[in-house]
């Protein structure tokens, strides 16, 4: 079954205000492995998807911070997770059933060199 990772922006994303340590190439490697992705966020939905767009990525969603726990009843999935930078991101993931990652931490946790996913 697959896994979803969904990314806060702001603090977390290259791209975001502030930029954060997690480039769009790491986003793009994920999706590549098969990952569910996208973005959980405070910026309104048409700005979360206007970034996508901008950087040619196509993401399965793109929800409000808030509504985290939705996800899980849209995508089954065998294990889920929220990258994140704040204290904000890490309640609202435990609140949903999501893994936290913090942003600071490599996502090289989810993929070995050779690619496959190492998720547990």
């Amino acid at each position: 079954m697959v896994k979803l990772i969904s990314f806060d922006i702001d603090g977390t994303l290259e791209v975001g205000e502030p930029p954060g340590s997690i480039t769009m190439e790491m986003v793009r490697r994920a999706k590549g492995l098969g990952y569910l992705i996208g973005s959980c966020s405070d910026r309104i939905i048409s700005s979360q998807q206007r970034m996508w767009h901008e950087h040619q990525i196509t993401v399965d969603f793109s929800v409000l911070k808030h509504q985290l726990a939705e996800l899980k009843a849209r995508f089954p999935a065998e294990e889920y997770y929220h990258v994140g930078d704040t204290e904000l991101d890490h309640y609202f993931a435990e609140r949903a059933g999501f893994h936290f990652v913090r942003a600071d931490a490599s996502l090289e946790r989810f993929w070995g060199a050779d690619g496959a996913s190492q998720a547990r």
